[in-house]
């Protein structure tokens, strides 16, 4: 999908496709959470597109949205069960992202890792409601359309799921700047093992939630929940194994976060959320099917 000569279409600068790729590369991830399940998402409505007589398409942004959405929510049935199966805890696929994300507050917040876990706990049809009526402002008559139901239904169930998320979404907003001087102080501790650091910067009731598919050696299966538990777990592992684990401060999915090495080799990625100046929470995601996003700034939209 990186030129017309593979669809026979018109120039790049001239298809709805790709002007309109980044918001729809978007609404794919915040659906399913996942950066790879997006991409499939957008092959085949790249290919259901090229196949559509362009010239009677009167609104290609909201056509193609539809697309990616009903292609979504058939790929959001096929996840869920291979979900089911999954060893450990869940987490969405990090994106590294621009510092520049951040500025849209609401689209920060809606492709931040705490956010798209709340995601998960939606039904599909609820999920994709949530998205394009929250986040991408979309009439109720277009996510009518795009989900198979009356507008009255899409307004019944945008109300059921917006309760739904606004129950269990963090409760404190933390600009960015806060959180990159908490993030650096955490980042600061790990990489000199510095535990009173840790217990510093950490809550009393910090709760880590960990991904690591079954694949990785370490990687806690339930979530660890108390400052002086995560603080031991965290120097704890890095003696028994025998590695010295290095953070380095990055944006992750539109918020500060960290990258984590292990002599020089990507190993990790962390997003947290911060209140009153101490991290209340730590999604570390760890699975190496996960990390191809974590190299190249991955381009957003709304």
């Amino acid at each position: 999908m990186n030129g017309s000569t593979r669809t026979g279409l018109a120039p790049m600068s001239e298809d709805p496709f790709v002007t309109h790729r980044n918001l729809l590369f978007t609404v794919a991830y915040e659906m399913l959470g996942s950066a790879a399940d997006a991409e499939d998402v957008l092959q085949e409505s790249w290919l259901r597109w090229s196949a559509v007589d362009q010239a009677q398409v009167r609104e290609p942004r909201a056509y193609l949205v539809r697309i990616v959405t009903r292609q979504a929510l058939n790929q959001l049935r096929t996840v869920s069960r291979r979900r089911e199966d999954y060893v450990g805890e869940w987490l969405p696929e990090p994106l590294l992202t621009s510092p520049d994300v951040a500025d849209d507050v609401e689209l920060a917040e809606s492709v931040s890792i705490a956010m798209l876990t709340v995601l998960e706990t939606l039904g599909p049809a609820e999920r994709a409601v949530f998205v394009l009526r929250e986040v991408f402002d979309l009439p109720y008559d277009e996510i009518a359309t795009a989900v198979d139901k009356t507008p009255a239904a899409v307004r019944q169930i945008a109300h059921r799921a917006k309760e739904h998320v606004a129950a269990r979404r963090p409760r404190v907003v933390v600009d960015s700047a806060e959180q990159e001087a908490v993030v650096a102080r955490f980042v600061a501790a790990v990489n000199s093992g510095d535990l009173q650091g840790l217990m510093d910067v950490l809550a009393p009731d910090v709760v880590s939630v960990a991904d690591g598919g079954g694949k990785v050696r370490g990687a806690a299966r339930r979530p660890i929940v108390g400052a002086a538990k995560l603080a031991a777990y965290i120097l704890g592992g890095m003696e028994k194994f025998g590695v010295q684990l290095t953070a380095t401060p990055a944006w992750v999915n539109g918020a500060p976060g960290a990258r984590v090495e292990v002599d020089g080799a990507l190993v990790g990625a962390m997003s947290v959320t911060v209140e009153h100046g101490r991290i209340t929470r730590i999604y570390s995601v760890a699975n190496p099917d996960k990390l191809a996003r974590l190299d190249a700034e991955a381009e957003l939209a709304r």
